[in-house]
């Protein structure tokens, strides 16, 4: 019955599947989506751990609170490796983790949260973000005072070298002496030892190529650059005959934010056909007059690009930025280079009518000065005159000038002719 226990135990251990998966890099959106992947894949294979090996700087507040949530809810084992750092974002998803392992050297907290300028972020957010990192910290048994620290600079922790004024970030050997950490390992194969999976079949779970086009993608620094490559692509298209190099960029930085933020599940189709609806509705204004087309048009693609994104303030940042320079290369092209859209080409009427290039709106009649003629109408001032068998529209000097009354034309100014009543001393 003794040896049989021992066996039993090691068929078991041998029967067990170990996840490994990376987080690295920035977080953000299309992280969050590559990890809900492995998590799901793990659950569904019923895997007795999941290692996240973690080694970023830090990233978006919303993506870190997803992931935290994805940490929290699996009923899985979940660890955090960190390898070699898990600072700001990093610090909060590896707290969610079931427990903490580092590397030694490595590091983990400063945790502030601030905007895209590099700024401090505004109260609300700081107190949102001070509340969960506490909250992380608690849920996992560890003392959130240090937790609060990594977010909060008034938090006074001079004996780890995060007096008031400075945020804390733990090295390992204080990570370890605070109980934010499990275990000091060397690496990889160390820690499956130490949690006792030596004998486990290890699975490592790594991003797809689309997965790691739609993180680059999704990353809140480049998502503005590529609505402006794509903006100042299709306004140098205007300006150009045909459809060239520049339409095609301006089109493929558009679809490319459209497929990354796909693949990293922030979107779903109905924002492409959207955006798809827009274009046409914009294209479509060239063509029929009115502007309530082109409104819809505009709002459309807009609405598209809010629909797509994970995070409204950063679109709406974005978008600010990719207009800015969308009008800046607008005026360049008018008043430097001097174009003009071709599109308004075709619609508007560009041909001059000057006398010098040969056109004449009204003939004027000079032959007709000096001749007479007899009113057909009343003349107040303006009515008929015939002029031998020729019925003419004239004007009089001024006066009222009867039915029957004898006149003479005195002047001709393209269609206005002028004429004056014959008096009897005339005759």
């Amino acid at each position: 019955m003794a040896s049989f226990i021992p066996e039993e135990i090691t068929a078991a251990k041998e029967a067990e599947t170990i996840y490994v998966v990376p987080v690295e890099e920035t977080v953000e959106k299309g992280l969050f989506a590559f990890l809900n992947r492995a998590v799901s894949e793990a659950e569904k294979n019923q895997a007795s751990a999941i290692i996240f090996e973690v080694n970023t700087p830090g990233g978006a507040v919303d993506a870190a609170s997803e992931i935290g949530k994805l940490f929290t809810s699996t009923d899985l084992r979940t660890i955090a490796f960190v390898n070699k750092q898990a600072l700001s974002a990093g610090a909060f998803i590896s707290l969610n983790a079931d427990e903490i392992y580092m590397v030694p050297g490595a590091t983990m907290g400063s945790a502030a949260i601030i905007d895209q300028s590099g700024n401090a972020a505004d109260k609300k957010a700081q107190s949102y973000w001070l509340a969960a990192m506490r909250s992380a910290a608690q849920e996992s048994g560890r003392d959130p005072i240090y937790a609060e620290a990594m977010a909060e600079e008034s938090v006074d922790l001079p004996e780890y070298g995060a007096g008031k004024g400075a945020l804390l970030t733990l090295t390992t050997e204080q990570a370890l002496e605070v109980g934010y950490s499990e275990g000091t390992v060397e690496n990889l194969e160390q820690l499956i030892e130490t949690l006792g999976y030596e004998n486990a079949t290890i699975k490592r779970v790594d991003e797809t190529f689309a997965e790691k086009v739609a993180r680059f993608i999704t990353n809140p620094v480049v998502v503005p650059i590529l609505l402006s490559i794509g903006s100042l692509g299709l306004v140098v298209e205007l300006y150009s005959p045909g459809f060239g190099i520049p339409g095609a960029m301006g089109i493929t930085s558009l679809l490319l934010f459209f497929y990354g933020h796909l693949v990293a599940g922030l979107a779903g189709y109905e924002a492409l056909i959207l955006f798809a609806v827009g274009i046409g509705l914009l294209i479509l204004e060239l063509f029929v007059p009115g502007g309530i087309i082109g409104i819809i048009g505009f709002i459309a693609v807009i609405a598209s690009f809010f629909l797509a994104s994970g995070n409204v303030v950063h679109m709406g940042i974005s978008l600010l930025i990719a207009l800015f320079v969308a009008i800046l290369v607008s005026i360049l092209m008018v008043k430097v280079m001097g174009k003009r859209m071709k599109f308004f080409r075709k619609i508007i009427l560009t041909d001059s009518t000057s006398t010098e290039d040969g056109y004449i709106s009204n003939k004027t009649r000079t032959e007709l000065v000096g001749l007479e003629g007899v009113t057909v109408t009343a003349l107040r001032p303006a009515g008929t005159v015939l002029i031998g068998d020729e019925r003419i529209d004239v004007v009089s000097e001024g006066s009222f000038i009867q039915k029957d009354k004898k006149v003479k034309i005195v002047k001709a100014e393209g269609s206005r002719i002028v004429v004056r009543e014959l008096v009897e001393s005339e005759d």
